[in-house]
């Protein structure tokens, strides 16, 4: 039985513009204790994902100020994405494979909901799965830059 992410996902999803400082993206993470925000240019287009690992690496660790533009940290190119249509299996496999822990999905180009490993693993059909991608997305890889 084919299970869509639109039952999955988180729809109430908090994001950030590209402009906004990194300082902001960090305290909206604080607030909703949640580790990773779509940005979003002015019309509302995904342009990225920013992570608190990357505020760490690329921010943080680097000695840069915290009014860095959250488009000098955020990952860009290439930015790995579902659709409310995408399979639960197919999207744990994509999630093991691209070693990523949280999914965002979009529909016209627009941010309409979150997948996280851990939504997938509560549903008892997909546990083994998300079990399976948890271990692959454990490994180690190399830090992208």
């Amino acid at each position: 039985m084919q299970q869509q992410l639109r039952n999955f996902m988180t729809s109430n999803v908090y994001k950030v513009t590209d402009m906004q400082s990194v300082q902001e993206a960090a305290a909206l993470m604080s607030e909703h204790n949640i580790g990773s925000l779509p940005v979003v240019d002015q019309n509302g287009t995904m342009v990225g994902i920013i992570t608190d690992r990357d505020i760490t690496l690329r921010t943080t660790a680097q000695g840069e100020a915290a009014q860095t533009p959250v488009s000098q940290v955020m990952t860009a190119q290439q930015v790995v994405q579902g659709t409310p249509e995408m399979d639960a299996h197919e999207a744990a496999q994509l999630m093991a494979q691209q070693q990523i822990r949280r999914l965002p999905i979009v529909e016209n180009g627009q941010i309409v909901g979150m997948v996280a490993l851990g939504d997938l693993a509560v549903d008892n059909q997909l546990g083994n799965e998300a079990g399976q991608a948890l271990s692959n997305i454990s490994n180690p890889s190399d830090p992208q830059k």
